[in-house]
């Protein structure tokens, strides 16, 4: 684990590639496993509801009830609750809202963080977290000095979950520690999520309804944070920035129903995880390595000649996430989303044909 300071032109890594680019234009056939939403989704019930709301589109958006509601589900005071157009918003939010002097990002992780802090003019240092370490937190890595430190639980792409006493370690007067907690309700019983405390200082909590609901295309997400913080990220909001049928989705995806739903998936999206990181684990003696232990709907893995194998998945049907726009990555890794049992037995099917293409 060391700390990284990217010099202008640090080109190495494409922080705006994400695995939607994958299965884009030629790519639409594909099978894919590059983007992390579930597939199957939207369920029937959430289409219902989203399409219900479209007759109150003359008026514009009220968001008091779907902010009301994700308080609850949090246990929380509506005034630590900001609704956004998905956890992307959140991030540009807290680069151009919050006053920083020295931000720093744990990597590998979602790069949007990292970019949107660029965009706004931040100077970013990256602590990078290393294989042999299993990609896991060091808190004595960061900065003291460090105000704003920006990490992902459990973490985009290495799917590794970091202890929540490790993170909350983190915390400092005067430092605002924001955790990314995107894919934590695919992790069952949420453990280690830090949503829903208040007595870590400066922290604060992002949440996507896009991943495990299928909404990508709706964008909404939430902050979760300090009343102070959430009145600065609110006034840097244009007005009305979460659409009508993003808020009845909001309000849904927090009810007592799709909590249940969401618990359920996620032990089920771990017997499938588990049943894809046993058939990787085959692979072994071509080189193939699984960061262990995976927690999230996906999986990190580096294999020699990976970009060969990869296009080859391509021509076999299967679109997988490239590794190395991903600080502290090369091109030697991929991502898999986690998918059904049968999906995941074609996968490795055209893997093993994939590897043996790559190595003539």
């Amino acid at each position: 684990m060391h700390l990284h300071t990217p010099t202008e032109g640090d080109g190495a890594h494409d922080l705006r590639h994400h695995g939607d680019a994958e299965v884009r234009d030629e790519g639409l056939a594909l099978t894919d496993l590059a983007v992390n939403v579930r597939a199957d989704t939207p369920p029937a019930w959430l289409r219902e509801r989203i399409a219900e709301s479209l007759s109150g589109l003359a008026a514009y958006p009220d968001g008091r009830a779907a902010r009301a509601a994700v308080a609850q589900r949090h246990a929380l005071p509506v005034e630590r609750v900001l609704l956004t157009a998905g956890a992307a918003e959140a991030f540009v939010l807290l680069a151009r809202a919050l006053k920083v002097r020295r931000p720093v990002v744990v990597h590998p992780q979602f790069t949007e963080p990292e970019a949107a802090l660029r965009d706004a003019g931040h100077t970013v240092d990256r602590v990078l977290l290393r294989e042999e370490d299993g990609f896991r937190l060091d808190p004595g890595a960061v900065p003291e000095d460090a105000d704003l430190v920006v990490i992902g639980n459990p973490t985009n792409p290495t799917s590794i979950l970091h202890p929540a006493a490790s993170i909350a370690e983190l915390a400092r007067p005067g430092r605002t520690l924001v955790v990314d907690e995107a894919f934590m309700d695919a992790v069952p019983g949420e453990r280690e999520a830090l949503a829903g405390r208040t007595d870590v200082p400066g922290l604060v909590v992002l949440r996507s309804l896009t991943k495990t609901w299928g909404l990508a295309g709706l964008r909404i997400g939430y902050v979760l944070a300090a009343p102070e913080t959430i009145a600065e990220l609110e006034r840097a909001q244009p007005l009305w920035p979460v659409s009508t049928p993003a808020l009845a989705a909001a309000e849904a995806c927090v009810s007592p129903r799709a909590l249940a739903e969401a618990a359920h998936a996620a032990h089920r999206i771990a017997a499938d995880r588990a049943h894809l990181v046993a058939g990787l684990r085959e692979f072994a003696s071509d080189g193939l390595r699984v960061a262990e232990p995976a927690e999230g709907p996906f999986v990190l893995v580096r294999l020699p000649r990976a970009a060969a194998v990869r296009g080859h998945l391509r021509g076999l049907g299967f679109a997988v996430r490239r590794g190395d726009t991903f600080p502290g990555l090369g091109e030697e890794w991929l991502r898999l989303a986690v998918r059904d049992r049968a999906t995941v037995n074609r996968f490795l099917q055209a893997l093993d044909r994939a590897v043996t293409l790559a190595d003539r």
